[in-house]
């Protein structure tokens, strides 16, 4: 919550001053265009305001990670580490209530630190120490070096009562009472992560570099992406081969919709994880398999867009061809394929995006290669590190082949928006 708060005030921060910057510089006509109009679409992505998101994005990762990227100001508070102290009153049979000191080294966890030396004092409740790892919490046992030890119970904490399920809180962090009575140390988290549950980015970074310079598990990172990046493209591939033409076939007979609408309309919302035992059955545990999978993925998408682009030709223009002795297959050749081909596109473009999601559950099926392979067996030993950067790498795969697919389609669709 305290991270999305930070990231809608900086996207508010942001947003105003660049509407006061452009209100103050823009000129002309084009700076009052508020409407959308095809090719001159008064909308078009702020490269600024995408700078800007990129950038608050690794600022908020780094700042609550700690990261060494980053000057110590921007970080947010982190863990407590360091000694703590906190006294405790305890209770004995036969003798009257006393006081003792404990002190905890609290340390970044994988380090090796050794417990603080404390002078015991004068009564019969001891001064104590021990340590607990950051993010961590230890139980403290009061009672083991006391000299009363029948009957012994700790009643209060730093002058507060305490009780089994009763906390206290204290500058260095909070500290509670077990159902049998022994004091447990919880130091202060602050706000930041802990790296087992969100490394910080150069952390991530290194990682990279190990794997890309030793791989992961018998082959190195280029195999894996490439075995990825195979099976997506060949599974998408298939997925188009079929259903383009399907959609075709779907908006232009009234047959081929009715038989094959209720399939389509069927199989769109079931998401392809749910298919995977079925794949298994069917096809086994091999590549073909996880191709399968893909291709059920791309398969109603791409059925669906050559559909929707079809049925979307305006019907003027099919009577203007007639009207110039056009033919069916003219028809079909220079006024629904090209007047199609857009929402194609977009169907590719959601398909691929699909396609590069279902990679990671398709991995899931015995894959020995992989990034998906990667993120599963990661996940497991949890080496968050290596999560993550899968995650990226997914991300950033994925992004590279939409923006080749938008300039394909800049390239063979330049009348898109124009007719």
């Amino acid at each position: 919550m305290i991270v999305f708060l930070i990231y809608a005030a900086v996207f508010v921060s942001a947003f105003a001053l660049v509407r006061f910057i452009v209100g103050r510089t823009a000129t002309g006509f084009a700076a009052r265009k508020t409407v959308t109009f095809g090719d001159e679409s008064a909308v078009v992505p702020d490269r600024a305001a995408s700078v800007v998101s990129v950038l608050v994005i690794f600022l908020l990762w780094g700042a609550f990670t700690g990261s060494r990227l980053l000057p110590g100001f921007l970080h947010a508070p982190g863990p407590f580490i360091g000694d703590a102290t906190f006294s405790y009153t305890a209770e004995a049979d036969g003798v009257g209530p006393d006081e003792a000191t404990v002190t905890v080294r609290v340390f970044e966890v994988g380090q090796t630190v050794a417990t603080p030396t404390v002078d015991p004092g004068e009564g019969w409740a001891k001064n104590d120490s021990d340590t607990v790892g950051a993010w961590r919490s230890g139980l403290i046992r009061v009672a083991k070096n006391d000299e009363a030890t029948e009957g012994h119970r700790v009643t209060m904490v730093n002058g507060q009562p305490i009780a089994p399920g009763l906390t206290v809180e204290t500058t260095y962090g909070r500290i509670g009472m077990s159902p049998k009575g022994t004091l447990n140390f919880e130091p202060a988290k602050g706000w930041q992560m802990e790296p087992i549950w969100l490394p910080a980015p150069e952390a991530v970074v290194a990682r990279l570099t190990d794997i890309a310079r030793e791989g992961y598990r018998g082959a190195s990172l280029w195999e894996h992406l490439g075995f990825s990046l195979f099976r997506v493209v060949v599974g998408f591939f298939f997925g188009a081969l079929v259903g383009i033409p399907l959609g075709y076939a779907m908006g232009l007979s009234n047959w081929f919709r009715g038989w094959f609408d209720p399939i389509v309309e069927f199989m769109r919302p079931v998401p392809p994880l749910a298919l995977i035992p079925l794949v298994i059955i069917w096809a086994g545990i091999g590549e073909l398999g996880k191709i399968i999978l893909l291709f059920l993925a791309a398969l109603w998408i791409m059925a669906i867009a050559a559909r929707a682009g079809v049925s979307g030709v305006a019907i003027p223009k099919v009577h203007a061809a007639y009207s110039l002795g056009a033919s069916r297959w003219q028809i079909m050749r220079h006024v629904i394929v090209p007047n199609s081909l857009p929402e194609i596109f977009t169907g590719a473009r959601v398909a691929m995006g699909v396609c590069w999601g279902t990679v990671v559950a398709a991995e899931l099926v015995a894959a020995e290669k992989g990034v998906g392979m990667m993120i599963m067996v990661a996940s497991k030993f949890q080496q968050t590190d290596i999560v993550i950067m899968g995650i990226v790498l997914i991300g950033l795969i994925g992004f590279g082949i939409d923006i080749l697919m938008r300039w394909a389609e800049k390239l063979l669709v330049p009348w898109k928006g124009r007719i």
